[in-house]
């Protein structure tokens, strides 16, 4: 049986990570004041960063039309895939998801559209595992079954260096509460349950990377997988080091945060994502 993976850009996988495991992705839009790019199309991740820090406009994010899904699906089904399993960002911070199902219906094949109630670094895990479950032969049942149990499993912590791009991005879910804390805050959110809640708030950014790492730490020999986001933070590197400290694991997985999660996470945001066991 063929199954193709397709999501969307928030997953923040590579193009080495995409290509290698043939995974379709379809690009949001970002748009600073009245200009409109489409995410890593006509917005490269470098220029995205120099655009956010020399624009007097705070980035939006719009989610892809239910038609660019639909081109992608039906490229695929035609191209002989028995089904198409298509995995996408939280539901709960975005249209995308609804975007995709109106796709999938115009489609006229087989198309299983999934919540992974994840972004970035987390719904980037689950897109590699599906894409290389597809790779050995697993039927598109057994896909969606496993993007199921991995959301399950899926933590995703972040340690915001500025609320500036949360409050204008209008994501801020259930983290209401941290748009009041003063400026030299350092707010830390759990996106685990698909959707903004606060995590806690620290005095400073040293102290916010610390309860990221103390938080992984906790899950000591508890932990399937590990990665690591950042909206291009300096201190990335020692961050990085600081967690093989404190895991068993061989291989942890670092990658830039894109455009659409960085718009709303704002510059400097370090965010990490692991697997339970389970």
């Amino acid at each position: 049986m063929t199954v193709r993976i397709v999501t969307d850009s928030a997953c923040d996988l590579t193009e080495e990570e995409t290509v290698a495991l043939d995974i379709d992705v379809v690009p949001l839009s970002i748009r600073f004041g009245e200009v409109e790019y489409i995410d890593r199309k006509e917005l490269s991740v470098p220029d995205f960063y120099e655009e956010m820090s020399t624009n007097e406009h705070l980035p939006q994010t719009a989610a892809p039309s239910p038609g660019s899904f639909e081109e992608i699906f039906k490229k695929r089904l035609d191209a002989g895939a028995e089904s198409v399993v298509c995995i996408n960002l939280s539901s709960g911070v975005s249209a995308t998801m609804q975007s995709a199902q109106a796709g999938a219906q115009g489609s006229g094949g087989d198309v299983r559209v999934v919540d992974s109630s994840s972004v970035s670094c987390g719904q980037g895990t689950i897109v590699l595992a599906a894409a290389k479950a597809a790779r050995d032969g697993a039927s598109a049942s057994e896909i969606t079954s496993l993007v199921d149990d991995l959301s399950s499993r899926t933590k995703v912590y972040g340690a915001l260096d500025t609320l500036e791009n949360l409050k204008k991005g209008g994501r801020v879910g259930n983290a209401q509460a941290l748009l009041g804390s003063v400026l030299s805050i350092k707010p830390l959110i759990d996106i685990s349950s698909g959707v903004v809640e606060e995590a806690g708030r620290q005095r400073t950014r040293k102290k916010a990377l610390g309860w990221l790492v103390e938080t992984v730490k906790e899950q000591h020999g508890n932990l399937e997988s590990l990665s690591v986001g950042h909206a291009m933070a300096p201190d990335i590197d020692a961050f990085v080091e600081e967690l093989h400290s404190v895991t068993d694991l061989s291989e942890v997985r670092v990658d830039v945060i894109g455009p659409v999660v960085a718009s709303h996470g704002g510059p400097g945001l370090v965010a990490v994502s692991f697997v339970l066991k389970k």
